[in-house]
């Protein structure tokens, strides 16, 4: 796609319309055996003839997919694991990522919709060669890593639930997923409910063992003060953060956002972000209370009784056995085969994104599953520590944070890029700190790794 020319706005004509007609519906493209980013779009007009609230809640669905990737398995694993090592000291390191993490998926679905285009492709447009190959490279590993944390939880929920052998249960999951995925290719409306149900699913588990196990309140508020109590924490925190702001969802948002609905002119774009803003709040919001509720359960229930060497899921699920009754395991074990299945397909359609983005690429989804889902089949068929692998893989991911987070504020600044809806200084500044915080955290584990 060429870059605009002088005294063009981007994002004018959408994806699917043409410059004659931009408010015409973009149509769907499908090709057999590939996961093909689908161009949707009801017109706004549209929208707003269906009434104010059936309109409002048509406008909303893309932060609830992205909102998964938030609470994707290795969550449950960071989380459980600093409640029952640190009780409820880290509960400041989930309410900061939480916050980065709405500011970070605002701003990819504001891309979408003032360019529509996604994140990569916008890499590959404005970046140099080099640098968007070399981005792909390490979005493609994030992916791998992504993939063990979404393929591994959702096998050991199955192990849980139903006994089935961890190996077997990847494959499983391998095959539910893609059934979610075919949900897209008839309508990005289904695939969303569906998702949105699944994370429903995650959130009411949750809910029912926070009210079963209940919390110190003095105890969470305290832990708003921010400490590390030792190394371990830190790396543990890294762990949170890269649980929770997800490298692979920031490019996925952008696609989410940048065909959904067709617009006529900045007006129209800024209505439509207006409801994606509230979209990410409701979305990430409940996302965040997911992921807080983890942590003091486990701060509640295992750090208090003294049980705080809980580092697995499985231990958190037989923990939960004991110590509050089988119907607080059932809700974990059932939440946590929700949160395997819908992140795992989610991952998937992200990495498509990916690739067609940086390098104008596609290739059969079957293929991309199976090179990316291959180091999490590698740690269940030889039995590695699932939970530890877990853990590995989150901080893996917040490592690869700067080489999304980077990039999509250096666009998002640019007005020849974001047209009117460019970012205002201080968006710029806060999304700024944020890339240099997670750095300067990534720097000093780097550093505590090195020096042992």
């Amino acid at each position: 796609m060429a870059k605009p020319g002088p005294g063009e706005t981007p994002g004018k004509v959408e994806a699917g319309g043409s410059a004659a007609d931009p408010t015409a519906a973009p149509t769907e493209v499908a090709e057999a055996g590939v996961l093909v980013v689908p161009r949707h779009g009801a017109t706004l007009r549209e929208l707003r003839a269906r009434g104010p609230i059936r309109g409002a809640v048509a406008l909303l669905g893309p932060a609830f997919v992205a909102a998964v990737a938030y609470v994707d398995p290795g969550n449950f694993a960071t989380n459980f694991e600093a409640g029952a090592r640190y009780g409820y000291a880290l509960v400041w390191v989930i309410v900061a990522a939480n916050l980065m993490a709405m500011l970070v998926q605002y701003l990819s679905a504001k891309t979408g919709v003032a360019t529509a285009r996604d994140l990569p492709e916008l890499c590959r447009e404005y970046l140099p060669r080099p640098v968007s190959r070399g981005l792909w490279v390490q979005a493609e590993l994030v992916a791998m890593a992504t993939d063990l944390a979404e393929f591994v939880g959702a096998a050991v929920g199955l192990n849980l639930l139903f006994g089935v052998p961890l190996f077997p249960a990847g494959l499983m999951t391998a095959v539910v997923a893609f059934g979610i995925l075919a949900l897209e290719q008839r309508g990005y409306r289904r695939f969303e409910l569906a998702i949105a149900g699944l994370l429903g699913i995650v959130f009411l588990g949750f809910a029912y063992d926070l009210l079963t196990v209940g919390a110190s309140v003095r105890g969470t508020l305290s832990g708003l003060l921010p400490t590390f109590p030792d190394s371990n924490a830190v790396m543990l925190a890294a762990g949170i953060i890269g649980a929770t702001v997800m490298p692979h969802v920031v490019y996925l948002h952008s696609a989410l956002t940048k065909n959904r609905i067709v617009v006529r002119d900045d007006d129209e774009r800024r209505e439509v972000l207006r409801f994606q803003r509230l979209d990410v709040f409701v979305g990430l919001g409940a996302a965040g209370v997911i992921n807080l509720c983890m942590l003091l359960i486990a701060a509640s229930l295992f750090n208090a009784t003294g049980h705080s060497g809980v580092d697995s899921l499985e231990a958190a699920h037989a923990g939960l056995g004991q110590l509050v009754g089988g119907g607080a395991a059932l809700a974990f074990a059932v939440a946590l085969l929700a949160s395997g299945l819908s992140s795992s397909s989610v991952g998937t359609y992200a990495g498509q994104v990916v690739m067609q983005g940086f390098i104008n690429r596609r290739i059969p989804l079957f293929l991309r599953r199976g090179l990316t889902m291959l180091p999490a089949l590698v740690v269940l068929g030889l039995g590695l520590p699932t939970t530890a692998s877990l853990v590995a893989s989150q901080v893996v991911l917040s490592f690869g944070i700067p080489f999304a987070l980077v990039p999509m504020i250096m666009l998002t600044r640019r007005a020849d890029v974001m047209g009117a809806l460019v970012n205002r200084r201080i968006t710029t500044v806060a999304a700024s700190v944020i890339a240099g915080l997670i750095i300067s955290l990534n720097v000093y584990l780097i550093c505590d790794l090195l020096t042992g």
